[in-house]
């Protein structure tokens, strides 16, 4: 279920960065830099989550579904800055994701589900130091691997980051 909520808000927030807003989108609470945040749902179906696209993909000319980058507060769950990337594309089965962050690597975890692909830190604890050191970083880059063998490379600029996941976290009230 996780997944296919991210997938649809996903989707959702792509929507909304392409069309005027509409009753049934995420609201943008704001834009800072490279990064948007969102608000969506209300009570304990209440979520926000800041969202970005990466500022370069390596390979150029493959054929993708929109790529992000996005973390969710879920007050409902009491989870909060939950990582996860969107690939535009099915991951390899039993592949892993990395992630680099100055001299950082972390590794997600990958799981496909209805055409779709999307990778999670495995641990809280590491869900925590990744948070940490995007917000003193200046570009994350997320290296993965397609279901028919592609080698992608993704850099998402961290500009303004730490004023988004502020206005999630105080939305949210997390």
């Amino acid at each position: 279920m996780r997944f296919s909520i991210r997938v649809a808000l996903g989707a959702l927030a792509t929507a909304l960065l392409a069309a005027p807003a509409a009753a049934d989108t995420p609201t943008l609470l704001g834009v800072y830099k490279d990064w948007q945040a969102f608000t969506s749902g209300s009570g304990s179906a209440k979520i926000c989550y800041a969202i970005s696209k990466p500022t370069s993909t390596e390979p150029k000319k493959v054929k993708r579904d929109p790529v992000y980058f996005l973390i969710t507060d879920w007050p409902g769950r009491r989870a909060k800055a939950e990582p996860e990337i969107v690939p535009g594309y099915q991951y390899k089965d039993g592949s892993t994701v990395t992630g680099q962050v100055g001299s950082g690597t972390f590794e997600f975890f990958t799981k496909n589900d209805g055409g779709n692909g999307a990778a999670w830190v495995r641990e809280r604890a590491d869900e925590i130091k990744l948070i940490d050191a995007m917000k003193a970083g200046q570009n994350i880059v997320v290296i993965g691997t397609s279901k028919r063998g592609t080698h992608t490379t993704d850099t998402y600029s961290l500009a303004g980051l730490s004023d988004a996941l502020d206005k999630i976290h105080a939305t949210c009230g997390m």
